[in-house]
Formats: C-alpha cells, structure tokens, sequence
C-alpha cells in the first residue's frame, strides 16, 4: 500500500469511504506540497465507528478477554510498531516534519515501550477490602473500564500522543476511537494497516478523521464514556465543553508556557545545552518545550552568549536528513501564526537577538524558521505570557530566587519547568514551590511511560503515562455484600 494516497478511514476491522466523499490534502511541510488525502469523516462516519467500538467492548472476543490477555495484545503490538519502525517514521517524516531518524530510534525504543509497560500492568489492576463501619457487611471497591472511548490527538505528534492514549485505555479494557489532527491524520492511518499483522479483535481500535465538526460528532456521542485530549487551550475548553453535555469525563493535556529558572549558582553550561535541547530540536512544537527562561541577572549576558553559541551551527532543513538539527513548521497556518508572534514581540520591544525569521534551506520549499531568541523581555509581553508553540525563546533578567518562582507562577500554563542549580536542597524547595504537572532539576525533556504527566491551571487536568495513567482510564465501583443476610421490614 502507497502511504501518499487517498485513505478510507477505519472502524470494525475494515476500511471505509466516507458517506459524504469529502476529503482533506495533507501537506508535507518540507516541501509544502500536499502528498495524501484523508477524509472528512461525518456524523455517520463517526457513528459507525463508535458502533464498532462499542460492539466490540460488550460482545465478542474482547469483551470476553482476560486482562492477561490484554496484556499479550498489548505486546503485539509492540512488535508490530517495532517490525514497522521504518515506515512508520517516514510517514511521521513527510507528514509531519519529524525527525526520521529520532522517529527510527523512538519506534523501536522507548515510544513503543508504552505498550510493553502497559502490557505488564493490564492484569494488575487491583481493587481494595474496605473497613466500612456496617456491621455483617463485606464491602470491596473494583476498577472497571468505560467502554468506548475517544482519543484526540495533535499534530506535532501524532503516534506518540496516540501511543501513549491507547496503550493505557486498552490495558484498562476499553475500545478506542482515535481522532487524529487534520493537519497530520496519515500516520495514525498507516497506523492501522501496521497493526493488521497484531491480530487485533475487530472494533477495538477505529480511526475517524476530519476537523473540528468530525471531533464534535465523536465527543457529544451517547456512547464515547470518556474523551481524552491533546491540543490547545482554546481546544480544550471547546472538548470539555461538548463533553459536558454528555456528562462524560475528559483528560485534557494542552498548552505550556514553561518557565525555566537558572539561579545564581547554575552550571552555565549545563543550563545552556538543556535550555537549547528543551526548544529548538523540534522547532518549539512540544507542549512542554522551556520557552521562557528566568535567568539570575548576574548571568544573563553570559547565558545568552552561550546560548547563542550553542545554537548557531544548528542545521535547519530537510527532516529525512540525518545531519538535520532542526526541522520545519508542521502545518502553513501555524508557520504564519508563529510569525506573527515574533513580529508582535518585536512591536513590544523586546530585542531579537537570534533568528526572528523565515529561512529556506537547501532543497526545502517549506515552512522553516529560525532559533529566535529574545532578550529585554518583560512580564507583561505576549512572549513571555502567551504560548508560541515555535522555535521562539524568552529570556527575563530577575533579582533573586524569590522573583524567578513569582514569575514561574504567574502564569496561566503549568505543564512544566525547570531547575538550574548545584544545590540539590534549594532546588526540591524550590520545586516544591512550582506550580506545574513536571518539573525537571539540571535535566530537561525527559519522558518514560512509568511516569505520569499532565499539567495545572489552564495546561489541563487528567494524567497520562504510569500507574495513574491507567487509573484514569478506568472508573470505580463499590460492591457491598452481606455476610449474614438480613433485611428489616422497611416500615415495621
């Protein structure tokens, strides 16, 4: 099967034509050229595949499957996503401007390790004995699964947030409907065709793709039980919103502003490559990426100059080259709003440094910008307030310690920050005072599926990854049972 093709989308198994025949161009935003067609999926669309799913969670071979047996399938998976490494990555590649070769090592390491992880915990979902205070009753709490849920992903990283999602509702012993980002919906297609070699019950993973109208269908649908959702803050309060209206619970994972703070005893050096690693690899496109630096103004002049220093040899361009540093923009709307976001901060007067503009590497007609970097930034700019999501620094001169976790909070973000400092004692202090979802200490950028990650305030509620990923993907029922069966006469 040619990946660069018009898609069906997804649901019980097979393939399926949309009832409306509209489709999507999906553009490759090396080369800003459209390379595949998805389709728009209707409400018809969507119905049938949340049929699937919920036919599949309450009758055949998965409802009937033991959480060991989740677990296996699970496994399976893995090794069909390791098996297909090669072509999942250039699907990531083309479609969304990832790195091929990080993509490469991820399928095969630690991003498919979700599923190991989740295969290992499927069967260890435990409930508890309750001491209630009733005499002649046994009371006891077990985990069961939702049902059908709804899996909305983002477009800067497609199978990851994807992983991630299914890896955790399915160990559970829910059925999925993933949503992909119109903006990249290829990968989590092929997605599909690679798991047919898993042997995977008819209906439990469904593919439905299309914009906002496709993902309101999917959300407000009687029987999605739970919608899990990555993307903006104005995204976000649209999903909680139609989810309400179905009293269904929702897991939102958004956007960041994440700070990070370089106190006065910082190794320079070490903050300078973790501050660089923790935004520009990825052209600022992660949600957790560290674009606003709160630096100690003893430091500052010398943090930009190695900051700058360790940016310049960075190579922008083609993201199937494996000598490529930085990649392109995923999406043309987005490359624009980036843009407008650099000029808004050169209105405020914050001074350009780095960058600050559009660059066409050799060989690419896409949507690249360079490393941006911005000093005499102060508080109350939209750089330092507002998400850029783009390869786009922030850096605020303070006095003190004091100052920087004043700052670190003022926010309405709280995905992450980081800590730069010798003193491991003053950083937890500090750390204890941050209020975000993960905070990293003279690291940044890290990820394991056994650690949970989520985000305060407006960055979201709901955690995915680790044990209580898992938890959230499951709901709690409390049993009571008589030990000695008596009832009294209700009106005696």
């Amino acid at each position: 099967m040619t990946d660069g093709h018009d898609w069906d989308y997804f649901t019980g198994g097979t393939w399926h034509s949309p009832a409306e025949g509209e489709m999507i161009e999906s553009f490759d935003p090396t080369h800003a050229k459209p390379w595949a067609r998805v389709p728009v999926c209707g409400a018809s669309d969507v119905a049938r595949a949340v049929a699937s799913a919920q036919a599949a969670f309450a009758d055949g071979p998965f409802a009937d499957m033991r959480a060991t047996e989740r677990g296996r399938l699970l496994a399976r998976m893995a090794t069909a996503v390791r098996r297909n490494a090669d072509r999942l990555a250039q699907v990531e590649c083309t479609d969304a401007g990832k790195s091929l070769s990080g993509m490469k090592e991820a399928l095969t390491g630690w991003l498919t390790d979700s599923f190991d992880y989740y295969a290992g915990l499927a069967d260890k979902i435990e409930g508890a004995v309750i001491p209630a205070d009733v005499p002649n009753i046994l009371n006891y709490t077990r985990r069961e699964p939702f049902g059908v849920v709804a899996c909305i992903t983002a477009w800067n990283s497609p199978l990851l947030i994807a992983f991630w999602k299914m890896a955790a509702a399915i160990a559970a012993g829910n059925t999925v409907v993933l949503k992909p980002s119109e903006f990249a919906s290829v990968s989590t297609l092929v997605l599909m065709d690679v798991l047919a070699d898993a042997d995977l019950p008819a209906g439990l993973i469904n593919v439905v793709t299309g914009g906002a109208d496709t993902g309101a269908a999917l959300i407000k649908h009687p029987d999605v039980r739970l919608v899990s959702f990555t993307g903006g803050v104005a995204g976000g309060r649209a999903v909680a919103k139609q989810a309400a209206e179905a009293i269904s619970p929702v897991i939102l994972e958004l956007g960041g502003k994440s700070p990070q703070l370089v106190l006065v005893d910082a190794d320079l050096e070490l903050a300078a490559r973790g501050i660089v690693g923790g935004i520009f690899p990825p052209a600022g496109q992660s949600c957790i990426a560290g674009s606003r630096v709160l630096v100690h103004k003893r430091l500052h002049d010398e943090l930009v100059e190695r900051i700058s220093a360790l940016t310049r040899p960075a190579r922008i361009g083609d993201p199937s080259d494996p000598q490529t540093h930085i990649g392109p923009i995923s999406n043309q709307p987005h490359f624009e709003r980036v843009l407008r976001a650099i000029e808004q901060a050169k209105r405020d007067g914050a001074s350009c440094v780095m960058g600050g503009k559009p660059v066409n590497p050799e060989g690419c007609s896409g949507w690249f910008i360079a490393p941006t970097l911005f000093t005499n930034v102060t508080p109350d700019m939209a750089v330092a307030r507002e998400e850029v999501f783009g390869p786009v620094l922030a850096i605020i001169a303070v006095e003190d310690d004091a100052e920087a976790v004043h700052l670190a909070n003022a926010s309405e973000y709280g995905l992450a920050a980081g800590i730069w400092t010798r003193d491991s004692a003053r950083a937890i202090q500090i750390a204890d005072r941050i209020g975000a979802g993960t905070v990293y200490i003279n690291t940044y950028f890290g990820s394991a599926p056994q650690s949970p990650v989520g985000g305060f305030r407006q960055s979201g509620y709901g955690r995915e990854n680790g044990i209580e990923g898992l938890m959230a993907f499951s709901q709690t029922k409390s049993v009571w049972l008589a030990t000695r069966p008596q009832q009294p006469e209700p009106f005696a």
